[in-house]
């Protein structure tokens, strides 16, 4: 009898000690980021066509040379790198992102910058999404130090999911740990 009083005393302890009633731990900093400020709308330009001689619209023509100085600036911007589990920016890539703010003051002044995050295979889906925006927001301040406005800049983390190297190596793994610009009209 004492034998199932006991047993019963235990099992009622570990079903009532295994659930805990602690709540997670929440980190309380918060960062502000601000959204890319709001675009204007232009106006649809329209042209009557009439008859066999068709033309494009000359609007088209303008969004076509838009594409074309925008993927020509883009492939100006350098690729920032970044070591195994950090964030911080190293010495030799800090060239690299003066010269991409070079670029961002002067040739791509109308345009957006989106900064994507990303990251190599080691760690949990989660950690590495937040490491990819921890790189992206470390360029963010590094181009705002040199000048560019904060309100230009946008981030994205693509944690491990954007690789551009598949391979099982370290020198694949370390072309994966970067950010990457883009630019948005």
């Amino acid at each position: 009898m004492k034998s199932i009083v006991l047993s019963s005393v235990v099992m009622a302890l570990l079903v009532f000690s295994g659930c805990s009633t602690k709540k997670p731990a929440v980190d309380t900093k918060t960062e502000q980021v601000t959204a890319p400020a709001a675009q204007e709308v232009k106006a649809v330009s329209t042209e009557t066509v009439s008859g066999e001689n068709t033309q494009i619209a000359s609007s088209t023509n303008e969004t076509n040379s838009n594409e074309l100085s925008a993927n020509a600036i883009e492939s100006k911007l350098p690729t920032i790198y970044f070591d195994f589990d950090k964030y911080n920016i190293k010495p030799n890539m800090q060239e690299k992102i003066d010269a991409a703010a070079k670029v961002g003051k002067t040739g791509a002044k109308s345009f957006n910058i989106k900064l994507e995050g990303n990251c190599d295979e080691w760690g949990s889906d989660e950690y590495n999404f937040a490491l990819g925006l921890k790189r992206a927001n470390a360029v963010k301040k590094a181009l705002v130090a040199d000048g560019v406005d904060a309100s230009r800049i946008s981030m994205v983390s693509y944690g491990e999911s954007n690789p551009v190297c598949t391979e099982h190596t370290k020198e694949c793994w370390a072309k994966n740990r970067r950010v990457n610009f883009k630019l948005l009209p």
